[in-house]
């Protein structure tokens, strides 16, 4: 889709291309027909719950383990603002734009559904800062991935009120009734069960997880041209990428892998350089080589399995209590954040093994026991010149911290609320360390790039792939071709950016393709 278009919000589930829309890119939201009147059926309910002297947790009384307290109608309107003013507790670093912007659109997705009672209202208010661009201000450290992202989404409703710090479309850090006057949006005065119905949800983990997929799902086939250039340069053989090969194993992402290698690798003249059996005498190449495509494939089937939890997210209503289609007001367990804290953590142990074995690739170059011929470090006079040594200590350095960061957060927890949530997910923190991993992953990828396009140019005379050539000349645009040693990190950040903006894909697609 369009990055500017409107994204329409109605009960019906999002897709992923309008999370990133709306997340990454600015695109304004709109509540549909069916969205109001679906809000607007459940709210009749919860009124009528409202002016009933019999108990309903969220609506008459209070949260937690203080639910046993019924609270009076003429103090409901305080109960609102005290649960929002205390849960909004959240501390630490600022949380990025994109990942508030996320979790500010699958909240009110979930308030369109009509199964938590909101008023129109109230969520026509929350769409319009999307729309406006107004970011409330949202901390690291304050969810505990069970109740929802609470801390996380008080801060988002603090805003609704009037109340707190945001950032406005400018990126200017200003107090939210400010920026609420500038863009003419009314502060709401949260009425019964809203103040619950804002900030019980799992949007801040399902967020994150829709973006890191969306990484992961680009960096992945840049992992397949990486390893194909490392294969190329190396003098390794493409022979064992072959599709009847892989059949013998038939995980779908496997296959992908080895394609995508394969096509990438097609009329190299390095590859047919040592295609003669007499003046090759080596028999197989190493693990990082050879079982490239079972590894990044297998990274493949794990963002695959988190895609279909994310999507079944996506369909969810995530509130307690929940407004059923038959009118009752049910308290539930959906808030429990246990099916995206497991694949958070899953696919940041994938990430740190591809990037460890690109780590392994990379250093395969540098050795010259090892890398067929090659200068020793890709230096160009070893001994006054240092090569990507170095580099290779950085990215096994990034390797190490992603391995610690694959540590799962979901086996841990730690009770709360009086023991009344004596049982919650850590998956705000599995996504918030899976964001530094994708980081990771592709400065890891970036340094192996940058280390096989050296050492393809010094493979010459002999004609690399066409497709790893248009890789060579997309990075040789900003930084130069093998010579004495020069200041590194930026040649570094170049590759990084190359990587991260999808351009290692694009030029080698640009040759093969899309590649799957």
């Amino acid at each position: 889709m369009r990055d500017n278009a409107v994204v329409n919000v109605g009960p019906e589930p999002l897709t992923f291309d309008e999370v990133i829309a709306v997340a990454r890119h600015g695109a304004p939201v709109r509540l549909t027909d069916d969205a109001i009147a679906a809000i607007s059926a459940a709210r009749q309910r919860v009124d009528e719950l409202a002016e009933s002297p019999v108990p309903a947790y969220g609506i008459s009384t209070g949260f937690g383990a203080l639910a046993t307290r019924h609270i009076d109608p003429a103090m409901r309107t305080q109960l609102q603002r005290s649960l929002v003013r205390s849960h909004a507790a959240g501390s630490g670093p600022e949380v990025e734009t994109e990942v508030v912007r996320a979790l500010m659109l699958l909240r009110l997705h979930t308030l369109a559904t009509g199964h938590t009672g909101i008023r129109p209202t109230t969520a026509k208010t929350l769409a319009a800062l999307i729309s406006a661009g107004i970011t409330p201000i949202v901390h690291e450290f304050g969810s505990l991935g069970c109740s929802g992202d609470l801390a996380p989404l008080a801060h988002v409703a603090l805003t609704l009120m009037g109340e707190g710090v945001v950032r406005d479309a400018s990126g200017v850090v200003q107090p939210a009734a400010e920026a609420l006057k500038q863009a003419r949006i009314e502060p709401v005065e949260l009425a019964a069960k809203e103040g619950l119905a804002l900030i019980n949800g799992t949007d801040g983990m399902l967020g994150m997880l829709i973006m890191a997929i969306d990484d992961l799902s680009m960096l992945v086939r840049t992992a397949d041209v990486s390893a194909a250039m490392s294969v190329e340069a190396l003098l390794g053989t493409d022979r064992v990428f072959a599709p009847e090969l892989q059949a013998l194993r038939p995980h779908p992402g496997q296959a992908l892998s080895a394609a995508n290698m394969t096509k990438v690798l097609r009329d190299s003249g390095i590859m047919e350089s040592h295609r003669d059996p007499e003046a090759c005498t080596r028999v197989q190449d190493a693990y990082s080589l050879r079982c490239a495509p079972q590894v990044a494939g297998a990274v493949r089937d794990t963002i695959a399995h988190a895609a279909a939890v994310a999507e079944r997210e996506l369909a969810a209503a995530v509130d307690n209590p929940a407004v059923l289609a038959d009118g009752r007001v049910e308290s539930n367990g959906n808030f429990h954040g246990a099916p995206l804290g497991y694949v958070l953590d899953f696919l940041a142990i994938a990430a740190a093994d591809l990037a460890s074995m690109s780590e392994r690739r990379t250093d395969r170059f540098l050795d010259v026991a090892r890398n067929h011929g090659l200068p020793a470090f890709l230096a160009d006079d070893p001994g006054v010149d240092s090569g990507h040594m170095i580099a290779q200590y950085t990215q096994a350095a990034i390797v190490s911290e992603m391995k610690r960061l694959a540590v799962p957060a979901s086996v841990d927890s730690i009770p709360s609320s009086a023991m009344q949530e004596d049982h919650v997910s850590m998956g705000w923190s599995a996504a918030r360390k899976l964001r530094k991993a994708v980081d990771g992953l592709a400065r890891v990828l970036a340094i192996e790039t940058l280390t096989a396009a050296r050492a393809i140019d010094l493979r010459a005379p002999l004609r690399p792939a066409p497709a790893t050539a248009a890789v060579v000349d997309a990075l040789r645009e900003t930084v130069p071709a093998p010579g004495p040693d020069r200041f590194l990190a930026p040649e570094i950040d170049s590759a990084v950016r190359l990587v991260a903006e999808g351009g290692v894909v694009t030029a080698a697609e640009s040759v093969t393709g899309t590649l799957a």
